[in-house]
């Protein structure tokens, strides 16, 4: 069994858990910050401490192997998440929005990843990832919301789970030219630097009560910081169809943490897109260790 592999798996799993905790996070703080400055700052506070563990990888002369062109790329992915995912949930609803950003996103991966590979993942693992979306929308919808809404707003959701799809097949391909740490600093430095004059127009001048910032460096060190290192680290024993997928987990987080945290009753039907979520991310699972097993096995020989 490709050890590689499962440790990679559990690290999107904790990453995808670390994601989760955003929902909740915010609503803990208190209302005065636009949630594109949220956005904007959490990008600038993960620079930050990307910079902080790449340092010795750029002093020792290791960090300048990097390609510009699909860091820019990879950058301006995560600028258009964060900017479409914010603007098309304000006009799509959270609910739907937040179903059709993160459900959209596995599915826009596997297509990409079929052209760039001329290749169509197993069919195990497009029944995963189809199981795991449709229990990811009922989860968000939960019963209790209708599918009216603008189609720009519908369409701004499409863009959001295309442009993080678009991220974590860039990214992969970036972790094989330096190292985790090195590559982020890179991709959110510019996608902060791209996402900070965007949030002064749409945002205005921000004003972060003192309440807000501890919610704020959370945001930005841990459910962005530390939840990308483990994401980009393990995108290098795992096809990024496969870690787009995984990431449906965050879900179930925000889920479990709406629950106890917030107190919250889900529906029959949250509760039977749980266990939809799940059943599909352990065939997606199985999936992956299927596919890298014959190469380890090859490699070992």
């Amino acid at each position: 069994m490709n050890t590689a592999s499962i440790r990679s798996i559990a690290m999107v799993l904790l990453a995808a858990m670390l994601w989760g905790t955003t929902g909740t996070a915010q609503s803990l703080a208190p209302a005065g910050l636009s949630p594109y400055w949220v956005g904007a700052l959490r990008l600038v506070i993960a620079s930050a401490f990307f910079a902080l563990l790449a340092w010795p990888a750029w002093r020792a002369r290791r960090g300048g192997g990097l390609r510009w062109g699909p860091v820019l790329l990879a950058g301006a992915c995560v600028a258009t998440y964060n900017l479409s995912f914010f603007a098309g949930v304000k006009s799509a609803g959270v609910a739907l929005g937040t179903a059709l950003a993160i459900g959209s996103g596995p599915i826009w991966a596997g297509l990409l990843q079929t052209v760039a590979q001329r290749r169509l993942p197993a069919p195990v693992w497009w029944l995963g990832t189809l199981l795991g979306v449709a229990g990811g929308a009922a989860m968000a919808l939960d019963g209790g919301s209708t599918v009216r809404a603008p189609w720009t707003g519908i369409a701004l959701c499409l863009l959001a789970g295309l442009a993080y799809a678009m991220y974590a097949l860039t990214n992969k391909r970036l972790v094989a030219q330096a190292g985790a740490a090195v590559v982020n600093l890179a991709v959110f430095g510019t996608a902060g630097l791209l996402s900070l004059p965007v949030a002064l127009l749409l945002g205005g001048a921000p004003t972060v009560a003192p309440g807000a910032l501890g919610i704020v460096l959370y945001l930005g060190l841990v459910a962005t910081g530390v939840a990308y290192l483990l994401f980009s680290t393990a995108l290098r024993h795992i096809s990024g169809a496969t870690g787009v997928t995984l990431a449906l987990a965050e879900p179930v987080t925000a889920f479990a943490l709406a629950v106890a945290v917030v107190g919250e009753s889900p529906s029959a039907m949250a509760y039977g897109g749980l266990a939809a979520v799940l059943a599909g991310l352990l065939l997606v699972i199985w999936a992956e260790l299927r596919t890298t097993r014959p190469a380890a096995g090859a490699a070992a020989a």
